[in-house]
């Protein structure tokens, strides 16, 4: 039972890990502060990272229960200390791990770090996905069934589109902005 819940738990932590990244991409974009709104989609957005965070806890934890591959809580929380099972694409799963606790706690740390610190934090959340995605493919024990491969398709599909979107919407913007500055520039030079 500990192992089937290990397995639920890795999936529910991976979508909901996954429904954050898709949300701050959004948000960037400015979907989401149309609706539902700026103060309420941070909201939401740090609200789901704690809840990746907790099931993703949650994966690991249960693992202790089963005692067919008997993990220890140091094998289950130092990075790469286990050796029951495909040790390297589990260890990418625990640093994904701390990853996400780096994350969640950085958008309450906001004012402390400043903007421009969080927003460079920020950007390690791509290669969270990442990780968390090899870990699943390579460490899931369930990772070549139809849903599995659906989920981690459809998902990482879904985040590269985001993804386009955002470096999109960001290239737009500064070219606006570029335009505007250059217009205003023309408009008072001394010769015309």
């Amino acid at each position: 039972a500990y192992w089937y819940l290990g397995r639920v738990g890795g999936f529910v932590a991976y979508t909901v890990l996954w429904l954050s990244v898709a949300f701050g991409l959004l948000m960037t974009g400015k979907v989401a502060r149309r609706w539902p709104g700026a103060r309420q989609a941070l909201s939401i957005h740090q609200f789901i990272s704690i809840l990746a965070l907790v099931y993703a806890l949650f994966h690991a934890l249960i693992l202790l229960g089963d005692r067919y591959m008997g993990y220890t809580v140091a094998n289950l929380l130092i990075p790469f200390a286990s050796t029951q099972y495909r040790p390297l694409w589990v260890g990418l799963g625990q640093v994904g791990f701390y990853l996400i606790v780096v994350l969640a706690l950085s958008s309450y740390l906001r004012k402390r770090i400043g903007p421009k610190t969080w927003r460079r934090l920020h950007y390690v959340s791509f290669g969270l996905y990442l990780l968390v995605t090899v870990h699943g493919l390579l460490a899931g024990t369930d990772a070549r069934t139809p849903f599995a491969l659906a989920l981690y398709g459809i998902t990482g599909l879904a985040t590269y589109v985001l993804t386009v979107y955002r470096i999109l919407v960001t290239v737009r913007s500064k070219s606006t902005v570029l335009k505007g500055t250059h217009v205003q520039t023309i408009g008072h030079h001394p010769a015309g």
